[in-house]
């Protein structure tokens, strides 16, 4: 079984280490039948996952389409759910295609329209809590507003603390890759949760320059998106992918280094990439996208693995991590 986490902020809501990312189930980049969808929900919760993340970005929402009904039979209780605002789905005119250049492979029956404003938050709401069929949202995350943080910070971010408040949502936070904007929301609002996606990972910690040590100061949980850097960390190869693109060539050597030294301590690089963020303090839980059930017991089954503090030291002594980054510590 999953382990416990930690409290996302002031806000009373505790998740386990592990989270499933429900962008697989949406269509990211290959089609996934209903089934296997459902299928992967059910592995998730036989594995002890407790935490579900999606967003009407995923998909053009099937990804909240999918994970509602998945969901429905489980005591609503027992589970935590996150979704998203800041995008609103609007009806095409004329639906031609695919979605594909946003990354998922359904029909373009619908076109995205970035809304930060106090009344596009509870329309968004609204319309994820119908595509979901579920009473209600725990965590709301305002969805990467890199280029809209003005509003995000003075518009969207209040109407969100309003609702907290209300009780109409249990936890407000942030979803995005770029940390240094995540660690201004920390700074500047009562943020429960960040989600971090892609910057703290076993080849890129850029996380820890300023946002997870604000984050612990001010209690902030932290989940981490992307350990496996969007593939490269879960299979390095040449022609893998490093944050959606072709991995450089270093990277890949880098890599391939670090799956080396996990093997002489006989942990599966898959492994130790998840277990890595739970050196810091402020990260509560990782966060997987996964699109079948043998992906997500596979992810089950790796953070569940041993990890022993000599591997930490050697992957340090090689420099193959900074010296002061923390690292796990086996439990004893």
């Amino acid at each position: 079984m999953i382990a416990r986490g930690r409290a996302l902020g002031r806000s009373g809501i505790e998740i386990g280490e592990l989270a499933f990312g429900a962008a697989g189930i949406g269509n990211l980049f290959t089609p996934v039948t209903d089934a296997d969808a459902e299928e992967a929900v059910a592995a998730a919760w036989e594995s002890g996952v407790r935490y579900f993340d999606t967003a009407p970005h995923y998909g053009l929402g099937l990804s909240e389409r999918r994970l509602g009904p998945a969901l429905r039979g489980r005591p609503r209780d027992e589970y935590v759910l996150s979704t998203k605002v800041g995008r609103l789905l609007r009806p095409a005119p004329e639906p031609v295609g695919d979605d594909l250049a946003h990354g998922f492979a359904v029909p373009a029956t619908h076109r995205r329209v970035w809304d930060f404003t106090a009344a596009g938050v509870r329309r968004s709401i609204e319309d994820s809590l119908e595509r979901l069929g579920l009473d209600r949202i725990d965590v709301v995350h305002l969805h990467d507003p890199d280029d809209h943080a003005e509003q995000a910070l003075t518009e969207a971010y209040p109407e969100l603390a309003r609702l907290r408040a209300e009780g109409t949502v249990g936890a407000v936070g942030v979803g995005m890759n770029r940390a240094g904007l995540l660690a201004r929301f920390v700074r500047e609002t009562d943020l429960d949760t960040v989600l971090l996606a892609g910057r703290y990972s076993l080849l890129d910690q850029r996380g820890l320059t300023e946002l997870l040590p604000l984050a612990a100061e001010r209690g902030v949980g932290v989940v981490i998106g992307g350990v496996f850097n969007s593939g490269l960390l879960a299979d390095p190869r040449p022609g893998a992918t490093f944050d959606y693109t072709a991995a450089p060539e270093e990277l890949v050597a880098r890599a391939l280094d670090l799956k080396a030294v996990c093997a002489e301590h006989g942990v599966p690089l898959r492994a130790a990439a998840l277990r890595f963020p739970f050196g810091h303090p402020a990260v509560a839980a990782v966060l997987v996208g996964t699109r079948n059930a043998a992906e997500v017991r596979d992810a089950a089954a790796m953070l569940r693995h041993r990890v022993p503090d000599a591997l930490w030291a050697e992957l340090k002594d090689r420099e193959l991590l900074p010296p002061g980054v923390p690292t796990p510590q086996e439990a004893t």
